[in-house]
């Protein structure tokens, strides 16, 4: 029976070197997603603050993509784009994600629920706080159709856009849907991007900005939040996670 016992117990690591490793080995793919998903966006948008902050004017290759871009305008094309960057405003975007929050409150998934409230939510508020510090006058090469007169730095369509599609890749979660939201989603940020230096509003830098603040804000929260755990998504069946804590959760709450 001892000996039993002793093949059903987990194995212990004898060193620390061996306990690092089945840490590794049993989180690799959150510290990957850690690494890639936020880390990363944000030594890439902090290059770019860190540029903005010792020069208004941005980047060298800031001006020449914007004059190649709007190189081809035409009345037709303007029309296109003042109609198109509509669909990435926060105003537009809001009846979207309230649609979808209605959704998960019907099918009471509370934690997707809290994570789509507090990564929209968050989301805005450090875009505006982001334009308050950074104080970047917008591009003013042409007479824009869609002129904008705050300020510039990050872009608020392209953080609202991907946002968006952040949240969706996340609700989505390991489900057949997901690959389709990542493939829409990326040629709707794509041209809500376009649009936004094709008036001429914004400058490259300020779209790379917004896409990398908000990936990692977006992923960052989903990586506490968790509310992709037991694959849950919008498609599925309800896990029992979306109504429970998770046991340190509750710990922590009782050690309150």
């Amino acid at each position: 029976m001892a000996e039993l016992e002793k093949q059903t117990l987990p194995s212990k690591p004898r060193s620390p070197i061996g306990f690092g490793q089945k840490l590794l080995i049993t989180h690799w793919r959150s510290l990957l997603l850690l690494s890639v998903g936020v880390y990363v966006p944000l030594q890439i948008f902090g290059l770019l603050a860190f540029k903005v902050e010792q020069n208004q004017g941005g980047f060298p290759w800031d001006l020449p993509i914007l004059v190649a871009i709007h190189s081809v305008a035409q009345p037709q094309l303007d029309q296109f784009a003042v109609l198109l960057t509509k669909m990435g405003s926060f105003w537009t975007v809001l009846p979207t994600l309230s649609a979808i929050a209605l959704i998960l409150l019907f099918q009471r998934r509370w934690r997707s629920l809290t994570y789509l409230v507090i990564t929209a939510a968050g989301s805005a508020t450090i875009n505006r706080t982001a334009k308050e510090f950074w104080h970047r006058v917008r591009p003013d090469i042409w007479t824009s159709a869609a002129p904008e007169f705050d300020y510039s730095f990050p872009s608020g369509h392209a953080m609202t856009s991907m946002t968006l599609i952040a949240i969706l890749v996340v609700l989505t979660w390991d489900s057949v849907w997901c690959w389709l939201t990542v493939m829409l989603g990326s040629v709707f940020i794509l041209a809500i991007g376009w649009t936004r230096l094709y008036l001429g509003v914004h400058f490259p830098s300020d779209i790379i900005a917004g896409w990398m603040v908000a990936i990692a804000w977006a992923i960052g929260v989903s990586l506490i939040i968790r509310p992709f755990s037991q694959s849950a998504n919008i498609i599925s069946e309800q896990p029992v996670s979306e109504t429970k804590l998770f046991p340190e959760e509750q710990q922590l709450i009782n050690e309150e």
